[in-house]
């Protein structure tokens, strides 16, 4: 978040107002504020004290299905850009160890949410394919023979990245029945990728997509940055041709972020000159509708799928999600949770010790409790970030309240040109317009409520 812009609260209505001192014109200035990948961000989360029995919190959540996450908190190397919970260790004896320690926490979990049945079952990192193949393989036996997945009527993804697809690791996911298969490839161009601490060359990244598109995945999902150090419009659409020569069915574009906790700092960034994300975001956004890509949000750009398997339903809200492993989040829809937060690799690898050397995982110790108020705003954020919109009804079926009367502020994504009311299905929907997608991370940030922001910024990143 940009230091030298305040944030105060303004009120129109009963509930508090976004955290803006004039309106959201004032916050559309900065279109590149902070990125709200889940709401409450993990920076908001303390200490639960007294910590919660897992038992009676997941007993009370009524969502139909469930989302079973792993975290494998491992990569080969730690990105000039990245601020996740990920730690640079290649050893297998130390995967070998943590791998253990996800499977009895699995038997633990397992008994107290299987109750539902998984619709979705994503391995993420880190780098999960970091893991050798009999690691890799006995998540998808943790997944199935602990937890319960049917991997008939679920979902499953798994991230990787170029140095570690390998024909053996590609079987396995095949032949576990794997829909989608994500990479981060970041830029095409050697130099920009040096520029983020990324020792990257092409011709590895050209390897790792000929051996993915032979294994043709129902879903290849495919991952890059804009406003890399040196980045030019012409060498960030050289990238995205690359990209779409592959013809993945989805991409996500993301704009650097960098913070003060990540190696390369955002005085390095300012240093570059001026700041031409916007730019590169708009040449993006045109060439892939020209290629028949449909924008689901300001970063994910998709065509239309289609799988052999008939998926069970999951809520966008991303409730019932079941995080096993160190760093993974949990949600129920009163309580979100997970292990501590850490970026440098001293705080990770102890909270990843601290995690390998538990016995019991049976009780919430670290998370935030949400508030009637920060369900309704996550409610909001969850839907309107997306093509999808707020549906007006649903958020009165759920809370009782009229959205527009609650948060009569909302009114300005309207007046601003941000947002337009539509009619689907007789069913009113407050959805963001082309150009207010691109401004998603600032209007994701103008959301966040007084309480969450001050918990955020009175973090301390160790």
């Amino acid at each position: 978040m940009d230091k030298h812009v305040q944030h105060t609260t303004t009120g129109h209505s009963t509930q508090s107002g976004p955290n803006i001192t004039t309106g959201l014109r004032e916050v559309l200035a900065f279109p590149y504020r902070s990125y709200l990948y889940s709401y409450p961000h993990k920076t908001a989360y303390r200490e639960l004290d007294p910590p919660l029995p897992l038992e009676p919190l997941w007993q009370r959540e009524n969502t139909d299905t469930y989302f079973l996450y792993m975290h494998i908190p491992f990569c080969a190397a730690r990105c000039g850009f990245c601020n996740l919970f990920t730690l640079p260790d290649r050893r297998d004896d130390t995967h070998e160890r943590y791998v253990d320690a996800l499977e009895r926490q699995a038997k633990q979990w397992a008994p107290i949410t299987s109750r539902r049945p998984y619709s979705r079952f994503a391995i993420g990192g880190g780098t999960p394919t970091l893991l050798n193949e009999v690691q890799l393989n006995r998540l998808f036996d943790i997944a199935e023979h602990v937890m319960g997945l049917d991997p008939a009527q679920a979902s499953i993804s798994v991230e990787t990245s170029p140095d570690t697809v390998t024909e053996a690791k590609l079987a396995i996911m095949k032949e576990r029945s794997v829909d989608r298969v994500s990479m981060g490839i970041q830029s095409f161009i050697e130099a920009e990728a040096s520029a983020i601490y990324r020792p990257q060359k092409p011709q590895e990244v050209e390897r790792a997509l000929e051996k993915l598109t032979r294994y043709d995945f129902p879903l290849l999902n495919l991952d890059l940055i804009y406003g890399l150090p040196g980045q030019t419009v012409e060498s960030w659409i050289y990238s995205l041709e690359r990209v779409l020569a592959y013809e993945p069915g989805e991409v996500f574009i993301y704009p650097l972020y960098t913070r003060e906790n990540t190696i390369v700092k955002p005085d390095d960034i300012r240093r570059q000159g001026p700041d031409i994300r916007m730019e590169l975001y708009i040449a993006a956004r045109e060439t892939l509708k020209s290629k028949g890509y449909v924008q689901y949000s300001m970063r994910r750009f998709a065509k239309e799928q289609s799988f052999s398997k008939v998926l069970l339903p999951y809520s966008c809200q991303e409730e019932g999600m079941v995080g096993l492993g160190c760093g993974a989040r949990s949600y129920t829809s009163e309580v979100h949770y997970a292990s501590k937060y850490g970026v440098s690799y001293k705080a990770t690898q102890s909270i990843i010790a601290d995690y390998v050397a538990t016995e019991r995982y049976d009780v919430a110790d670290h998370g935030i409790v949400l508030s009637r108020e920060e369900q309704r705003r996550r409610f909001i954020l969850k839907a309107l970030l997306h093509r999808e919109g707020l549906t007006l009804s649903d958020y009165q079926q759920r809370f009782g309240t009229d959205v527009m009367s609650d948060y009569a502020w909302l009114a300005e994504l309207l007046t601003e040109g941000m947002a337009q009311l539509e009619i689907d299905e007789d069913k009113q929907v407050l959805r963001l317009t082309e150009e207010g997608l691109g401004y998603s991370d600032a209007i994701g940030d103008w959301l966040i409520s007084a309480e969450i922001r001050e918990q955020m910024e009175g973090f301390v990143f160790s």
